[in-house]
């Protein structure tokens, strides 16, 4: 059972959600800033599966990292502008 609602069953009757949004209406009332709203704004549903959400996660914190990095690995090659300057001054 995972918040007082059994998953075995596909049903869920009014009367249970009722008693969960009367919970978290009082949970909110507990942390209620004076500026937020009176109601408990309702919980946002996310259609997708659990492996598209954590997919998502892994690939905005692979950007982030690939971001931190990104200026700290030097250019392998000169310009062609510059090549023959350098083989006439610098690699003689």
């Amino acid at each position: 059972m995972a918040d007082g609602v059994d998953l075995s069953r596909k049903f869920v009757s009014e009367s249970e959600l009722d008693e969960k949004r009367k919970k978290r209406q009082e949970e909110w009332e507990k942390v209620r800033k004076p500026d937020d709203p009176e109601e408990a704004p309702e919980e946002v549903y996310d259609p997708r599966s659990l492996y598209e959400r954590l997919q998502e996660q892994k690939d905005k914190k692979q950007e982030e990292y690939e971001e931190q990095f990104k200026f700290s690995k030097p250019s392998c090659c000169f310009p062609p502008i510059f090549i023959p300057f350098l083989s006439t001054t610098y690699f003689r």
